[in-house]
């Protein structure tokens, strides 16, 4: 059964409260993944490594409040959207709306299913390691994909 008020089809990202802003995250834990920029090229690449909050097996955050004060680089998709779109998957659920595309099918609004996003194979929670598990120095070791040129 499919959630019959579609909240993110009649209003804009900046009409919806906190709760249904919150709800849009399909928990894949993607924008929680650390991005390198190379300060000659500007190109930014995306790691495998994940922010020491993110629950890996949850891929939520486990200070989702104080997640700000705590990791002063961490995303504050609210606030930053327009500025932060591009370094959102593809799949993000933030990214789609600001861009007036459709949630897949898979998103848990849509299916009501809290495992789809693993079904999807969207999730981080099969190859990402916690910032806590490497030594800073091999985090260029952990690129996985240009994300800007």
């Amino acid at each position: 059964m499919q959630n019959s008020i579609k909240f993110w089809e009649t209003k804009s990202l900046d009409e919806m409260s906190d709760e249904e802003w919150d709800s849009l995250c399909d928990g894949c834990g993607r924008c929680c993944l650390i991005k390198l920029e190379d300060e000659d090229s500007h190109k930014v690449y995306l790691t495998n490594v994940t922010c020491k909050l993110l629950d890996l097996e949850t891929c939520r955050c486990s200070d989702y409040e104080h997640r700000l004060k705590v990791v002063p680089a961490c995303m504050n998709l609210k606030t930053e959207l327009a500025e932060m779109v591009a370094y959102l998957p593809e799949t993000c659920a933030y990214r789609l709306l600001y861009r007036g595309q459709p949630l897949h099918d898979w998103h848990l609004l849509l299916s009501l299913n809290s495992a789809s996003v693993l079904d999807a194979d969207v999730s981080v929670s099969e190859f990402a390691v916690s910032e806590e598990a490497i030594h800073p120095d091999q985090i260029e070791e952990h690129i996985i994909e240009l994300l800007t040129e």
